[in-house]
């Protein structure tokens, strides 16, 4: 392992995902590996298959967790899309006690558009800068000249009668069967609501 590699870990609904990055490069040193989200959702749970991935790597060295809720000092303060349980958690904490390893958590979008900002298309532009991840729900960062604004989990927004991920994320075209076409409406709407709010000189979707 090189001193500039961590392992990053993307705790989803359905998976959890994991690769060495090289964080000088923005590049993957191995091919990612995927396993199912326990079934439960619950902590415990999670932190167990979190393990089975870390031992898959051999890894020793610095993990980085994305996670989708608001993080504040390590601690889960929302739980959108796993088990409430994990509401008040210091995630930072738990993984650091499973793995014994030094620990990294943010919520998932933000670690992404981190990424984009460093190393990708966000690097070098001034102004605001919104990522959006669509997935099971939205993710959103938020950037001002290049400084995270962290937490804005824009997809909660109110729409209709509940939040904007409930009719333009991924899950919900699934869920809804809903056509591209459809789904392309949906999500032209959110947009169109972020844009009015916000103003971005950027948008990134990923």
């Amino acid at each position: 392992m090189k001193h500039a590699e961590i392992l990053g870990i993307d705790i989803g609904a359905t998976g959890i995902k994991g690769a060495p990055v090289d964080i000088m490069k923005g590049e993957l040193t191995a091919a990612r590996y995927k396993l199912d989200t326990p079934s439960s959702g619950k902590p415990k749970d999670v932190a167990k298959v979190v393990a089975e991935l870390v031992d898959k790597f051999g890894w020793t060295g610095p993990i980085g967790f994305g996670f989708p809720g608001v993080i504040q000092h390590g601690v889960a303060k929302t739980s959108a899309n796993l088990d409430n349980d994990f509401i008040g958690v210091n995630l930072r904490e738990l993984f650091h006690e499973t793995l014994g390893l030094p620990t990294y958590v943010a919520n998932d979008a933000d670690v992404a558009g981190m990424a984009e900002i460093a190393h990708g298309r966000g690097r070098g532009v001034m102004g605001t800068v919104l990522m959006i991840t669509i997935g099971t729900g939205l993710g959103s960062a938020l950037f001002r000249d290049g400084v995270l604004i962290p937490n804005t989990e824009f997809g909660h927004l109110l729409y209709k009668k509940s939040v904007f991920e409930h009719y333009a994320s991924n899950r919900a075209r699934k869920e809804k069967k809903m056509s591209w076409l459809e789904w392309g409406r949906q999500f032209t709407i959110y947009l169109n609501h972020l844009n009015l709010l916000l103003s971005p000189d950027l948008f990134i979707l990923g």
